[in-house]
């Protein structure tokens, strides 16, 4: 079950943020709808699911419970090392945060879709909000 209909402005402003990482397939709405864009590289293949985020800077723990239906919902995505699974959110002020879905839990990662090193979370949010502070976008 989604939260509500597809978020079409983070849909929009996803796919650039995709294209840098390779070629794209975007995936037909539907209720059977699994995730919202393919990224296909040469490795990994990315599966991701974009989402609104009414707290962008809430803690990991918290956006498992929140998205956890999401979340299981791209966990039946076969796993294997030549594919990553994540989970894309987006602030209404247009702050995004990414994240691999593992197992049993998100790893955050940039919009490379590299890990963000630990204890670099807070700085790496705070940068991108004061960027986007200065030069924020239209509502």
């Amino acid at each position: 079950m989604s939260r509500g209909p597809r978020p079409h402005r983070a849909l929009a402003e996803a796919i650039p943020i995709a294209k840098t990482r390779g070629l794209i397939q975007m995936a037909m709405g539907g209720p059977e709808r699994i995730f919202d864009i393919a990224i296909v590289s040469k490795v990994p293949v990315t599966f991701a699911s974009i989402m609104f985020a009414p707290r962008i800077l809430a803690p990991i723990p918290e956006l498992v419970e929140y998205y956890k239906q999401d979340i299981a919902r791209l966990r039946l995505i076969a796993r294997d090392a030549a594919i990553a699974i994540e989970l894309w959110i987006r602030s209404r002020h247009g702050t995004w945060r990414f994240f691999q879905v593992m197992p049993s839990t998100l790893v955050e990662i940039d919009r490379e879709g590299k890990r963000i090193g630990t204890g670099g979370t807070v700085a790496y949010l705070a940068g991108v909000a004061a960027r986007e502070g200065q030069t924020s976008p239209a509502p």
